[in-house]
């Protein structure tokens, strides 16, 4: 096999994953809360070339170097950096100042509950008083985000016709009473996140909550952190690199088939 082919066809196999990374954050990039993916590359292990079978000298391998065989895929990670707020005015819009999350209970299609989280603070009212996402999924309280419950005690309801008050701590304030706290939680580390559907986060094993110190803003939400032109800027790096790859391949098909036909004709 011709080494160059193979390490060209590496490089864009790895220029196309970073593609989609950056054109699925370019298509979050009007999604509330959301947070954007970059890839990593890796070299694969280098291997040692040597000379065999050469007798200038006398007979023993002779270091060429090492041969590095492309690039290989790495892990896609997530940037947690927090996005610019767009304020709303509306009662029932919350935005998270610092580290945390939102804690609401996800119902699949399959009617299993779970606790799932998210930055995005686009909140409203259902008919019973419940807050709830604009999925329809509700939000939990405090008790329920710190205990991980997803029950009916854990979910947020409040009067729909009067106008209520959220402070910085998440207490919401109705006729001068505070009526329920909005539940924020935090992770030790965010390696134990992992993102599910669209804008929600799920834990994986491992994943330790914490206290959250975010405050809560009310009448604002949070936007993606995507910088479009930054995205953009990629768009042209990762095509420019592609391209690049591709003309290896084809000087190198070119040089075959040259090669071939050409080089060994009498």
């Amino acid at each position: 096999m011709v080494k160059g082919l193979y390490t060209a066809w590496s490089g864009m196999v790895n220029e196309m994953n970073r593609m989609d990374v950056m054109t699925n954050n370019l298509a979050n990039a009007d999604t509330n809360g959301y947070k954007k993916e970059g890839a990593t590359s890796e070299s694969f292990s280098h291997h040692l070339a040597v000379k065999i079978k050469d007798q200038s000298d006398y007979g023993l391998p002779v270091r060429l170097g090492n041969v590095n065989l492309g690039v290989k895929i790495g892990e896609t990670y997530t940037d947690y950096t927090q996005g610019s707020f767009q304020v709303t005015d509306s009662q029932y819009d919350l935005a998270l100042d610092g580290d945390g999350f939102f804690a609401v209970s996800f119902t699949s299609k399959d009617g299993e509950t779970s606790v799932k989280y998210t930055r995005d603070g686009a909140f409203t009212v259902n008919t019973e008083g419940y807050l709830v996402t604009k999925d329809g999924d509700y939000v939990l309280n405090r008790n329920g985000a710190e205990q991980t419950n997803s029950g009916e005690e854990s979910r947020i309801r409040i009067d729909p016709n009067v106008e209520f008050r959220v402070d910085e701590n998440g207490n919401i304030w109705q006729n001068n009473q505070i009526v329920n706290t909005v539940g924020v939680i935090d992770f030790e580390n965010y390696d134990y996140l992992e993102k599910y559907g669209e804008n929600l986060y799920q834990t994986v094993d491992g994943a330790v909550l914490t206290p959250s110190d975010a405050k809560v803003q009310q009448g604002c939400i949070e936007a993606s952190n995507v910088n479009v032109v930054s995205e953009m800027v990629n768009m042209i790096t990762i095509t420019r690199a592609y391209e690049s790859n591709q003309k290896v391949m084809q000087t190198i098909d070119t040089m075959l088939d040259r090669a071939v036909n050409n080089v060994g004709k009498v």
